[in-house]
């Protein structure tokens, strides 16, 4: 028995972070979210280049297809190789076949000229045609005027802004920063700390897989009147898995709680990107309910249409070579490892 689906959605991917696997240890073992920041992941973004950049993101939309996922929300934050990037994110997602919605991080962390650049790179791929949002890394890596300027170039392009608002307990003053700023359109990512009555507006992003694997604490998104969309932080494409994950976690504060609320959690996804809703997966499990897709592993998908072509068929994907795709990735993973 089959049943189909409208393509899933992540909400909240860092499609860079596919060349992250196998890397080298930091120079110091990481005992807490911000040294886990400082010695692994703003390490590796100073190390990407836009090659680099092309063939993560070709894995990471060769993995959502494996997984049934067809459109893609991306964080992006490459320092050293800002100008451009977003179309080369795009056109690889596009080359597999997956919609993707990117946005550039923009941050102070490599001083203002830095946080400049990264403006002027989403604002250069929205106004020539690109879809996507205007980009912030966090409230406390920018400075009051980047964050201004941020939400004043996202008002006027008529976009949203991708956020990450207090992951971790460094940026617990985020409601603070952004008050006055956020909008209905915004993305706010992991908001583990945001109290529950934060007055911000926008979609909680809620990634739990990478929340439990960065020891930030459980979001319990279910506290907060916003729409919750589900992500995976960059942690692979795989919506269904993190559907399971973010149900049994919210029985952990909530026995009562069934598993129809992560489920709505994934269904968000697809007001954010609407257009997942004319894609069509054929699954190889018959019904797809929460109530059956939160105990009944190994479901998968067997073909995926996006705009009405076949992407995926028979465990493969149809426009690209998934073993070149994995070796030409696992080569740009050695040049990076390389560099750390």
């Amino acid at each position: 028995m089959t049943a189909t689906t409208p393509g899933l959605v992540c909400a909240h991917h860092h499609l860079y972070s596919a060349l992250a696997r196998g890397m080298p240890p930091p120079p110091k073992t990481p005992t807490t979210f911000q040294e886990i920041l400082e010695q692994i992941w703003w390490r590796l973004d100073t190390a990407l280049d836009l090659e680099m950049i092309r063939w993560s993101a070709m894995l990471g939309a060769l993995e959502a297809l494996e997984s049934g996922t067809t459109a893609i929300i991306d964080h992006h934050e490459s320092p050293n190789a800002i100008e451009g990037s977003l179309t080369v994110i795009a056109d690889a997602c596009a080359e597999v076949g997956v919609r993707v919605l990117p946005a550039y991080g923009i941050t102070d962390r490599h001083g203002a000229d830095g946080a400049r650049r990264g403006l002027a790179e989403n604002e250069r791929f929205i106004r020539e045609g690109g879809k996507g949002l205007v980009g912030i890394h966090a409230a406390f890596t920018c400075s009051d005027e980047s964050l201004r300027n941020a939400a004043h170039l996202a008002a006027d392009l008529g976009v949203g802004v991708h956020i990450h608002v207090a992951e971790g307990v460094g940026d617990k003053d985020a409601p603070v920063r952004l008050a006055g700023l956020t909008r209905d359109n915004w993305l706010l990512s992991h908001c583990v700390h945001l109290p529950t009555d934060h007055h911000l507006h926008g979609t909680i992003l809620h990634n739990p897989r990478s929340n439990l694997n960065n020891g930030v604490g459980y979001a319990d998104p279910a506290r907060f009147s916003n729409p919750v969309a589900l992500g995976t932080d960059g942690i692979g494409a795989n919506m269904i898995e993190s559907f399971r994950l973010a149900y049994v976690m919210q029985r952990t504060v909530d026995v009562a709680a069934g598993p129809d609320t992560a489920w709505s959690w994934l269904e968000t996804g697809w007001d954010l990107m609407p257009e997942a809703r004319n894609d069509e997966v054929t699954w190889s499990y018959d019904p797809m309910d929460p109530w059956h897709l939160a105990f009944t592993p190994g479901v998968r998908p067997l073909e995926v249409k996006v705009d009405g072509e076949i992407v995926f068929d028979d465990g493969q994907p149809t426009r690209v070579d998934a073993d070149e795709v994995r070796a030409r990735a696992a080569e740009q993973a050695v040049r990076l490892h390389s560099r750390l």
